[in-house]
């Protein structure tokens, strides 16, 4: 075969090389619908997330890998602590709930949310939306557009603060571009202060993280040694520790005491020997004394028989 033919077949089979993947869907983003076509038609969609914004859609943005690696060490953070002190429930796949605003009603769908067991509205098991209002919503903030962005640091904070959650947090992988705010009375968000470097929630009291962490991300075994954690982080495995710990102690004092009776009954027996010993020598002595007595008396006999 000729090389001729033979590059035509590479050449031929190179021509031939599969196509890529259909692209998905156009975006509906923009698209003006009715609520009830928003819930039937577009909230379950699995190919893009959308929000609804008083009869038009939005397109949910995605969030970098290192925000989203800050977004998954606060979510696991927060799932310990809700492990530890279940009051409240933790829901993270982007469910739904309705903010019905003066401006129009809005449907949106935080990264992830807590309800509290107090909340009036309870989370029920088979809901794939939440009818109440989120005691704590949190976005994972995506930068890649300014709009998208915007939407996360100003259009929501607007509406969560409106619609009335009590917190919201911003998470990105850039310090200065996290936020946390609490709701005050006058229905208006306020930054929550640090106090010595630490976020503490008014909403789910005794929850506090230290602000650094959420870009070190230290590995979650390693918080339960830490001040600001270990009252809630993997508490089991610190019960386990002390346990084993006191266990260990015990068994150090069991072998303390088996040492020290041992030493106590060598002693005893030590002793025993020697006040045998002992008896054993005043017994000889008394009968070597008792034996000259007997040869003294016998030699008197013999003295005085002469």
């Amino acid at each position: 075969m000729s090389q001729t033919i033979l590059a035509e077949g590479r050449r031929g089979r190179l021509d031939r090389a599969p196509a890529p993947p259909p692209a998905g869907p156009p975006s509906q983003a923009g698209r003006c619908c009715s609520e009830e076509e928003y819930w039937n038609t577009y909230y379950l969609e699995s190919d893009r997330h959308y929000e609804w914004n008083n009869g038009r859609l939005e397109e949910k943005p995605v969030s970098d890998y290192e925000t989203f690696l800050v977004y998954h060490w606060f979510m696991l953070l927060l799932d310990h602590f809700l492990r530890t002190r279940p009051i409240a429930k933790l829901v993270a796949l982007e469910m739904g709930f309705r903010l019905p605003l003066p401006t129009g009603t809005v449907i949106r769908r935080p990264d992830f949310g807590v309800v509290r067991n107090d909340n009036p509205q309870p989370l029920l098991p088979l809901e794939a939306s939440y009818h109440g209002i989120f005691d704590l919503c949190i976005e994972a903030l995506s930068d890649k557009k300014r709009a998208d962005s915007e939407r996360d640091t100003v259009v929501k904070k607007a509406e969560y603060a409106a619609g009335g959650v009590p917190e919201y947090y911003i998470l990105h992988r850039e310090p200065g571009r996290q936020a946390f705010f609490t709701r005050t009375a006058a229905g208006v968000y306020v930054p929550l202060a640090p106090a010595q470097g630490l976020i503490h929630s008014r909403v789910l009291p005794g929850f506090a993280f230290r602000l650094t962490d959420l870009c070190r991300r230290p590995d979650h075994e390693t918080l339960r040694d830490d001040p600001v954690y270990r009252a809630f982080v993997v508490p089991g495995w610190q019960e386990a520790e002390r346990r084993a710990a006191a266990e260990a102690c015990a068994r150090e004092a069991a072998e303390r005491r088996a040492a020290a009776e041992g030493q106590a009954r060598e002693a005893a027996e030590r002793r025993a020997q020697a006040e045998t010993s002992r008896a054993d020598t005043a017994q000889a002595a008394l009968r070597q004394a008792e034996a000259r007595a007997r040869a003294a008396e016998e030699a008197l006999v013999r003295l005085r028989s002469q």
